[in-house]
């Protein structure tokens, strides 16, 4: 048998694929990961924020040593109309910590990059994986342009796309309605303007969930995120939608950065730089097989991503965690059989991860398939109902009521005002039972 060159290598330098490789450079074996930009962090994007609880698991020095922006204490909900909004605001008690940082992910990817490099695991960039390699069934390594490179377990964790797994048959070609699109801004502006604008104390930060506004009846919400002295503004649409509609991805984020609820928060904001990433919006049954023999897949390329909270990040870290723990297991043992590293998806099972994402298996296909009521015209109605229950002209407020309530009726019956609360309905009771 030819010799490994290394006992683990990793594919892909995202957040998934950095925890595995610190997590079993830690475990004192020899450990890879290959990197197709020039860095880690240099292909990388998300909306904006790291997650405590799950990060320290990792990366237990972190409030401390890395490069964080602002400690999360506001949370915003906006329902934007078309020229209007209602923004709901949860101001989160600090005392005990920050429970999310905004981050940069070229500032932040490098650290952790320099973290797993410390713990001894090498990081060999500007390198495209294209094929991997397998004998008598079993997945050995990799294969770059130039090389060969052997292994007794590989560990995917190559993005959204996976376009090895896809190549090895590990994985189906992923629908147009099971990924999004998300297209992001980082936008420059001084720290006084920030902290006075969304009213933070220093070193707090903001976020915005954003739903409605030019996304109104199509699958697709808005966020922002407070740094330093940057906003990261973005929106996530399904490339079903997008498919379907007239409009380019970034024409959404200019309209977005338009609507009157937001323009004079980004008032004299220039854009610093512009980026766009895929992800899986598949949830829990859109998870392919995760394991085989001598590989096992984490994070984005695992569609492992709960869309509902705007979490991938922290799953991500946790599953390339996982995935290194298993391996490192099935080295001790020396068996890489599948059967072996089914232990990682037992992990997965588990933990919050799949617990979460079971809970809301159904809620996007659901949202995706009613999107005009759900994301149209409830949103819609809201911001018409507060535009009645503030404005103050002179005419008497039960008849408002009732020309609002008699308006709904008229746009959408009780009859399918009932469907759609029995559809909340036990979306509601799939998520707590």
């Amino acid at each position: 048998m030819k010799e490994f060159d290394a006992d683990i290598i990793i594919v892909g330098g995202g957040a998934a694929g950095m925890a595995a490789a610190l997590t079993a450079a830690k475990g004192g074996v020899k450990t890879v990961l290959v990197e197709r930009g020039d860095f880690c962090g240099s292909k990388n994007m998300f909306g904006g924020a790291i997650y405590t609880t799950p990060t320290l698991e990792v990366y237990p020095d972190f409030v401390r040593e890395a490069p964080l922006e602002r400690g999360i204490a506001k949370h915003n909900y906006a329902l934007l109309g078309k020229n209007d909004g209602t923004v709901f605001s949860y101001d989160e008690g600090i005392e005990n910590g920050y429970h999310a940082y905004s981050v940069f992910r070229p500032k932040w990817d490098r650290w952790c990059a320099k973290k797993a490099e410390e713990a001894g695991a090498y990081i060999v960039p500007s390198t495209v994986v294209t094929d991997l390699i397998k004998e008598d069934g079993k997945f050995v390594g990799i294969k770059t342009e130039n090389e060969e490179y052997r292994a007794k377990i590989t560990i995917l964790a190559d993005g959204v796309n996976s376009l090895l797994a896809k190549k090895c048959g590990l994985r189906k070609p992923m629908e147009p309605k099971n990924a999004a699109l998300s297209v992001k801004q980082t936008l420059s502006l001084s720290k006084e303007k920030i902290e006075d604008r969304f009213n933070l104390d220093e070193n707090n930060g903001a976020v915005y969930t954003i739903m409605g506004g030019p996304m109104l009846g199509i699958t697709g919400l808005g966020f922002l995120y407070t740094n330093i002295d940057t906003i990261s503004i973005g929106v996530g649409i399904t490339l079903s939608d997008l498919n379907e509609g007239e409009k380019a991805p970034y024409v959404y984020l200019e309209e977005l950065k338009e609507h009157p609820c937001l323009k004079p928060l980004l008032k004299g904001a220039e854009v610093k730089e512009y980026s766009a990433h895929l992800i899986p919006e598949g949830g829990y049954n859109a998870i392919p097989q995760l394991y085989f023999d001598g590989l096992v897949i984490a994070g984005d390329a695992a569609s492992l991503v709960n869309n509902i909270h705007w979490e991938g990040s922290n799953l991500a870290m946790i599953s390339g965690k996982y995935a290194a723990l298993s391996a490192l297991d099935a080295i001790k043992k020396n068996d890489f059989s599948a059967k072996e590293l089914s232990s990682y998806e037992k992990r997965l099972n588990e933990s919050f991860i799949i617990k979460d994402m079971k809970a809301y298996k159904n809620v996007i296909s659901s949202i995706e398939n009613n999107s005009d009521a759900f994301l149209g015209f409830y949103p819609e109605k809201i911001n018409e109902f507060f535009a009645a229950f503030t404005s103050t002209d002179s005419i008497p407020k039960r008849q408002k009521y009732r020309s609002y309530i008699l308006q709904t009726l008229k746009e959408r019956n009780i009859l399918k005002l009932s469907v759609d609360g029995i559809k909340i309905a036990k979306l509601a009771l799939e998520a707590i039972l």
